[in-house]
């Protein structure tokens, strides 16, 4: 079945989704300009999807948003306790999860994954130094199992900052996101 994007009823359906869309598009730019998803966008993302799932389904829909917030936190939050990715990406995958629900974030997340390391395999290979990096990637792996410990974890990963190539993952989470709400027929 074809879907008129053009039409009234296809658009109401699907706001949320483009809604979330745009924000996660301006998210994007300003972490790869920044380095920061800023919490004027993070905050409001998530609340703002808690108040449309309560005023559009009731409590069930609080519920419902609750747990994708919670799964949006869960997922990024473990890289976030080692110093791997900032808070900023941790709170806008958790908006993902407001506003579309548990499943739906787990999914984007995933095609997210997967876009983040494609991104990462082009920088390291745009800046001609895989091995140095490939040697890094092991070492820092070598670390979580040997040490486990987050908070030394996290001090060793502000150590080794400066020297490292960083990918503003809300550039990931938002085309991995919307690539999966297109693919799911979420806007188109």
């Amino acid at each position: 079945m074809t879907h008129n994007v053009f039409h009234p009823s296809f658009l109401m359906e699907n706001w949320p989704f483009w809604l979330l869309s745009a924000v996660l598009i301006v998210a994007a730019v300003i972490d790869g300009w920044k380095l920061k998803v800023p919490n004027w966008i993070t905050f409001p993302l998530v609340i703002g999807g808690w108040i449309y799932s309560t005023a559009y389904f009731g409590w069930e829909g609080l519920g419902w948003s609750l747990l994708g917030t919670v799964v949006g936190l869960a997922l990024l939050l473990p890289a976030y306790a080692i110093g791997g990715m900032g808070a900023g990406d941790v709170k806008l995958l958790a908006g993902v999860g407001a506003w579309v629900g548990s499943e739906n974030t787990l999914y984007a997340f995933c095609v997210s994954a997967v876009v983040g390391g494609a991104i990462a395999i082009a920088m390291v290979l745009w800046k001609k130094d895989g091995l140095r990096h490939l040697k890094g990637f092991w070492m820092i792996g070598r670390e979580i199992v040997e040490i486990r410990d987050p908070n030394i974890l996290s001090a060793i990963a502000a150590e080794r900052k400066s020297t490292m190539l960083l990918l503003p993952y809300g550039i990931p989470i938002a085309i991995g996101s919307i690539a999966y709400f297109y693919w799911a027929g979420l806007l188109l």
